[in-house]
């Protein structure tokens, strides 16, 4: 059994700084271990006290009869790390630091981290600054959550992991009122040592664990986390995560608009989308989704019956469901002629959805034979029953009725409480159907059932990039290249530039516009100076027998807006007819994201945009670059919207790939690289790189 097998499932645990008062904080671990019916040996650790609740209490570690599993260590910071280091010299498996004031509270506090940490050693550390884990699973309660006052809890298949201790409480308290059944809870907190991705490994696999939740502030190692994540959903575990943060705005970068348009935050959504995991929107969703994913029932498409005897509350559910793009269609005929043979009288509305059943609501038998015909209907793939007011009346045969319709089918049926009816919710939870006080939470369970067998169907496809030699690109200098250099530098990996020649004077710049068309555009070529138009360095629609005195006039604004002189421009064919598109990379502490968005000087005040995050060992498919490409609002746009020629998608897809390609082999020595705007022609014109931005490390970074 390895060290963290025996945090959650310890044999004996030893509570340092416990106290015989269980009103104090420290005075509740050893209480909670009684009053949950911890079966293992309890060793409290005190000078203080000869026994606590009736047990042996010891003077210090060195005194316990034999190593504990696991050690909770209760003292203040400044002499925690002494109780640590005593735990690991006796041979304990991990301990569980309680203590603030490390990490969080800056410098002082991250060198008292470090120390904890060097005490610690081979053992394995669970914080600081936790409020520590509890398995009810084995009914092992390493924690002084006041939430373990509750008497009773309901027992399943949800495992918790949160980078915040109040917020485990939190969960811990909201499911056992609601009936929800949890399997473990750790909080990890500074995660000096053990981290949100080591327990999500674990519960990959705990038989007890069907679902893991997740609340966090942050990754400290996201390519664990990523894997931790992958084996979860080859495991077909669900990961549902409520990320905090959203508010915050992302790193904005100094030379390219990719920065401005990712965000640190669009990164954790790409990296979610990516391994399957399903980020709840909302702190409710964080119970609600996985309470409906781990019924393991299976959602195969989106027409969803409302089944009620309030017509008020059925069209809330059904208006918050067709928001969401899921489809409440009426009865088939035969769904609807066994409908009407449940009842006699008309008072039931059945020809239409929601399905009313009127006074039907107040009879269970009634109510589930209508359950049962729903499902049994080809039209529909769930079932949501509303309960109404009527329900208040009989709660146990509410329940009863709606749960005894479950087997026999594997469609989801879930249950709107439409009044304040908490034992309802509860009753139906405790049994098995997923019970929400609100429409919109019954949306968010069907919309992320969706969303996970969406992906689960998805197939991994890795192309011919395994196979493509190396491009050579030992010749790039480091630091800023110039446009002309940048694209070049992308040429290489297969994405074409638009025709164009660098030029120095005004006789060059006639001669390059006579060549390349009627019409072309000139530019300041430079590689300090990036965004150009700005300082008065782009001109379009120029002629040739326009462009020296333009020329010279541009060399003068650069010059009087920068201090910087202007030596060499570009003169570049005008290109017409293509639908402009940005293509960049985003460096961030969760990896490298290629970004792909409407482009042009609009990229940052529409911001359409999609993201990947690269990895050397699934490189980009071209199957990825197309769905990226449809997640695009401005996909129409390339698909011959009202009468426009569709766009060049192979090319554009091959592009894209190539760019992604050119970001792997390259790794930390890109810096930056962006190309906006990238034309996207018509059908069997190819793209154009119109404009482009790289900068290069002479020596790659670390990720």
């Amino acid at each position: 059994m390895n060290a963290i097998s025996k945090l959650m499932h310890p044999a004996s645990v030893a509570v340092i700084g416990a106290s015989a008062d269980a009103a104090k904080t420290s005075g509740r671990p050893v209480a909670y271990l009684r009053k949950h019916g911890f079966g293992g040996d309890i060793y409290p650790v005190n000078p203080r006290y000869e026994s606590i609740d009736g047990l042996p209490c010891y003077p210090d570690v060195a005194s316990l009869p034999h190593a504990p599993d696991v050690g909770i260590v209760l003292l203040g910071a400044e002499r925690a790390h002494v109780a640590v280091r005593d735990l690991a010299s006796r041979g304990t498996s991990a301990a569980i630091v309680l203590a603030s004031g490390y990490a969080e509270i800056g410098e002082e506090g991250a060198r008292r981290q470090a120390q904890l940490i060097e005490a610690a050693g081979s053992m394995r550390l669970l914080g600081p600054n936790t409020i520590g884990l509890v398995n009810l699973t084995d009914r092992i309660t390493l924690s002084a959550s006041g939430a373990l006052e509750t008497d009773a809890f309901t027992v399943g298949g949800i495992g918790v992991v949160s980078q915040s201790g109040g917020i485990l409480g939190s969960l811990l308290s909201r499911a056992a009122a609601r009936g929800i059944g949890l399997s473990k809870l750790v909080s990890t907190s500074n995660e000096a040592d053990l981290d949100m991705a080591d327990f999500v490994d674990y519960l990959v696999d705990d038989d007890s664990t069907s679902v893991i939740a997740l609340y966090m502030e942050g990754l400290r190692h996201p390519d664990r986390f990523r894997r931790a994540a992958l084996r979860a959903a080859a495991a077909g575990k669900p990961v549902v995560v409520f990320k905090i943060g959203r508010s915050e705005s992302g790193a904005r970068s100094a030379v390219s608009h990719t920065g401005a348009l990712a965000g640190s935050d669009r990164m954790y959504d790409a990296l979610f989308s990516q391994v399957g995991v399903i980020r709840a929107q909302t702190f409710a969703d964080l119970l609600d989704i996985p309470h409906a994913l781990a019924t393991r029932r299976k959602l195969s498409g989106r027409r969803v019956a409302v089944l009620t005897s309030t017509g008020g509350a059925g069209t809330l559910v059904a208006d918050s469901l067709g928001v969401a793009n899921f489809e409440t269609p009426p009865p088939d005929e035969a769904t609807a002629a066994k409908l009407r043979a449940l009842q006699t009288g008309d008072h039931a509305v059945l020809d239409r959805n929601p399905i009313d059943v009127t006074l039907a609501g107040l009879q269970p038998a009634l109510l589930r034979s209508a359950i049962g015909t729903l499902l049994d209907s080809p039209t529909y793939d769930a079932v949501v029953v509303i309960v109404g007011s009527s329900g208040l009346a009989m709660p146990d045969l509410m329940a009863g009725a709606i749960h005894d319709s479950l087997p026999g089918s594997d469609k989801p049926v879930m249950a709107f409480v439409s009044p304040h009816a908490p034992e309802i919710t509860r009753l139906l939870n405790e049994q098995g159907v997923p019970a929400f006080p609100s429409p919109e939470s019954v949306t968010s369970a069907l919309a992320a059932m969706w969303q996970y067998g969406e992906y689960r169907q998805r197939t991994v496809s890795l192309d011919e990039q395994h196979s493509e030699a190396e491009v050579n690109v030992s010749d790039l200098p480091a630091g800023s290249l110039n446009e002309a250099q940048a694209k070049d530098f992308f040429a290489r990996f297969g994405v074409t530039a638009v025709r164009e020649r660098v030029v120095t004077n005004a006789n060059e710049a006639e001669s390059a516009a006579r060549e390349l068309g009627d019409k072309v555009v000139l530019k300041l070529l430079s590689n300090t100076i990036t965004h150009k138009s700005d300082v008065g360095g782009v001109a379009v629609g120029v002629t040739a027998d326009s462009i020296g005195a333009r020329l010279n006039r541009m060399r003068d604004d650069v010059e009087t807006a920068t201090g910087v002189s202007a030596n060499e421009f570009l003169v570049q064919e005008m290109v017409t007819g293509g639908t402009e598109l940005i293509l960049g990379l985003h460096r961030d502490p969760l990896g490298t994201a290629l970004l792909l968005g409407m482009g042009g000087v609009t990229a940052e005040l529409f911001k359409d945009t999609t993201m990947r995050l690269l990895s050397s060992e699934a490189p980009l498919s071209r199957d990825d670059a197309l769905e990226m490409i449809h997640e695009l609002k401005t996909w129409p746009l390339l698909d011959g919207y009202r009468g426009r020629p569709r766009a060049d998608i192979d090319a554009l897809v091959t592009a894209i790939v190539g760019f992604a390609r050119m970001a792997v082999q390259l790794g930390g020595r890109i810096v930056e690289a962006e190309i906006n705007p990238i034309f996207a022609l018509p059908a069997g014109q190819g793209v154009r790189a119109a404009d482009g931005v790289a900068v290069l490390a002479s020596e790659p970074h670390e990720e």
